[in-house]
């Protein structure tokens, strides 16, 4: 093999980085052109963003910050103008009022088996159908998707009459299975996970499945669950904080002796005049598993995020 040397005049050999950015097409870093993000690197913000950013969190935490301050103040302290900003000694004391007013113990394990069960149920229903929407071929596939969609429209108002008589007829009403079997199934999250596997799950991972000799039943439970993790989690904290809030319907279905939370908490503060900071103490407690759920779920939000935003 005949090396040849550089001959005189010729521009001087380039590094190996060099040549690497000239095969691969990729344009070469510049010194000195001010800051610019690069791959690999993290960009900094500057005071002004941070300044924007510690104000938006001030913003949104300080309705949570004045429920713990009213909770833990007397009714008289609430009227004062100015209010108290700083939280008093009395939240014990109304917790104990909150227990002794409404059943709370038992509206949230109520809370908490509804909540649960409408979540894992929407889950999983629309985890199945959104794959099949979104990788499977069948006949009426779009047919079906448009009608999935369109139920959307439809105010959920519209469906109480009929819905209670059902129940009435199953004789399921105040009972727990009336509020949690009509949403366990949601279109809106069928039409979620549909559009969450479009982006995110490739067809190559299933067709290798196929050709290992994967069924469909397998191929959804090892390729697809994985894969959906993150959305699922998005899915199941906005399915489980609707179904925590809920109050229409628990209220037509439910009586007071099995309420959920948010019916337990019109129970709070009767009398000529509402104690305000007896109410803020139920609504502290009500709040406090829906953090919960978003402190076990946020790992996997955030993963979706970072998991979408990174592109290749």
């Amino acid at each position: 093999m005949t090396v040849l040397a550089d001959q005189p005049g010729d521009p001087p050999a380039e590094p190996q980085a060099a040549d690497r950015y000239a095969r691969g097409g990729l344009r070469r870093p510049v010194r000195g052109r001010g800051r610019r993000s690069r791959a690999g690197r993290t960009m900094r913000g500057g005071a002004v963003a941070h300044a924007v950013l510690v104000l938006a969190v001030l913003v949104s935490a300080f309705p949570f910050y004045w429920t713990v301050v009213a909770a833990s103040r007397s009714n008289a302290d609430l009227a004062k103008v100015p209010p108290a900003l700083l939280p008093g000694p009395n939240l014990a004391r109304n917790f104990e009022a909150v227990v002794e007013e409404a059943d709370i113990g038992r509206a949230l394990v109520s809370s908490l088996i509804v909540s649960g069960s409408v979540t894992l149920g929407t889950v999983l229903c629309s985890t199945l159908a959104g794959f099949a929407f979104a990788k499977l071929r069948f006949r009426g596939r779009g047919a079906l998707l448009a009608v999935t969609v369109g139920t959307m429209m439809i105010p959920p108002q519209l469906g109480v009459i009929p819905l209670f008589m059902l129940i009435a007829e199953l004789q399921w009403v105040n009972q727990l299975q009336a509020v949690i079997l009509p949403g366990l199934v949601s279109a809106f999250g069928v039409f979620f996970m549909r559009q969450y596997l479009v982006q995110s799950l490739p067809d190559e991972l299933i067709e290798a499945a196929r050709v290992d000799g994967a069924s469909t039943a397998r191929i959804f439970w090892s390729v697809v669950v994985p894969v959906a993790r993150p959305g699922m989690a998005v899915l199941g904290l906005l399915t489980f904080m609707a179904a925590w809030n809920d109050f229409f319907w628990p209220v037509v279905a439910l009586s007071s002796s099995e309420p959920t939370v948010q019916v337990a908490l019109r129970q709070l503060g009767g009398g000529y005049v509402n104690d305000q900071s007896v109410i803020m103490a139920g609504t502290l407690l009500g709040t406090l598993p829906v953090l919960l759920v978003f402190g076990l779920l946020g790992r996997q939000i955030v993963g979706g995020i970072m998991q979408g935003a990174v592109k290749g």
